[in-house]
């Protein structure tokens, strides 16, 4: 049994190791960075890509492609990578075609400066257009993130 003094210098010492130990194999901690996008807009898929189209989510029905296009703005200085976007997609009435969803896409990469992006959607077909495409942005990280 160890004296109360030396288990106190002991475990001390164990917390000192593990403490420093884990600070230097511990990963950094990196910023999310806001991406503003601007000239959203949207038009109908090409007939390879909307031929067939039918929603997801267990119920099969019919569909519409739509390509939503817009520039992404990146000034923080790095490229960004994995930057998700979210907005809010509404039919000619008002209603949300894609229901308790915001993330509607992703950017593999965003290089400094101004770039063009672009995300495919289906929407159910009974939806009727114009679209309306509200409160997009983007967000990503100045590092590669590992999936």
């Amino acid at each position: 049994m160890l004296h109360s003094g030396l288990r106190a210098i002991v475990i001390g010492g164990f917390a000192i190791v593990l403490w420093f130990g884990s600070a230097l194999v511990a990963p950094t901690a990196q910023a999310l960075t806001q991406i503003p996008l601007s000239d959203v807009t949207y038009h109908e898929c090409p007939a390879e890509l909307s031929e067939g189209a039918i929603t997801s989510g267990g119920t099969s029905m019919r569909a519409n492609c739509f390509i939503v296009t817009g520039k992404a703005k990146n000034t923080s200085g790095k490229p960004i990578y994995n930057a998700d976007i979210f907005g809010r997609i509404y039919d000619a009435n008002g209603n949300s075609v894609l229901e308790n969803r915001t993330r509607l896409g992703s950017i593999d990469e965003v290089p400094l400066g101004e770039s063009d992006f672009e995300l495919r959607i289906t929407i159910p077909a009974n939806q009727p257009t114009p679209l309306q495409l509200e409160q997009f942005k983007a967000a990503g990280f100045a590092g590669k993130v590992r999936r």
